[in-house]
Order: C-alpha cells, then sequence, then structure tokens
C-alpha cells in the first residue's frame, strides 16, 4: 500500500535533524496522524513513537514512518512541508486533493 501523505525536502531536512539532535532511542520512527473530532474537527499530528500493531509502516529517505491504519484515508493526498521563516516556524499540513 502506498504512503498517503508527500513529505517535502525541506520536511525531511528537518526530520532527519531532530533525529540527529534530539532523538536517542532507534527504536522510535516519524508518527503522522489524525487526532480529535467533533465540533472543533479533527487535527494532524506528528511525533517521535515506537510502531504498534495497528500501524501501516512506511520508509521514506531512511526515516521509518508509522500511520495508524484507521487513519490512512484521512491523510490519502496530504502534502507535508517544514516553514521556518520570521512569521512562522514548523511542519504544516496541506490537503492537496
Amino acid at each position: 500500500m502506498a504512503m498517503p501523505v508527500s513529505i517535502s525536502k525541506t520536511a525531511i531536512d528537518e526530520i532527519k535533524h531532530i533525529f540527529a539532535t534530539k532523538i536517542s532511542d532507534g527504536n522510535l520512527g516519524l508518527r503522522i496522524g489524525m487526532r480529535g473530532s467533533g465540533c472543533a474537527g479533527s487535527t494532524f499530528i506528528i511525533g517521535f513513537d515506537k510502531k504498534n500493531d495497528a500501524d501501516h509502516e512506511y520508509e521514506l529517505d531512511g526515516i521509518k514512518i508509522y500511520i495508524e491504519k484507521k487513519h490512512y484515508l484521512y491523510l490519502v493526498g496530504v502534502q507535508i512541508d517544514y516553514e521556518n521563516t520570521t512569521d512562522a516556524k514548523g511542519f504544516k499540513f496541506e490537503q492537496k486533493i
């Protein structure tokens, strides 16, 4: 199954930097998913976590990526980028479909 999200080179570089400087547990991968629902809607999440039985596992440029199976459809067509400007700093999610 193809990875439902695309990740920009800028975001990949930042993820690798975080792994190299702040993550010491070699068993962790990048978790991408969704949180919440209801009146406020859903929010995309990104973080570092261990693989669970309910995850699809992918690898991109040497980075292990975990996406919970139930989140797969919500992430199809999402592009993840990293922004580091005077106005904003952080990962941003954009629905391309």
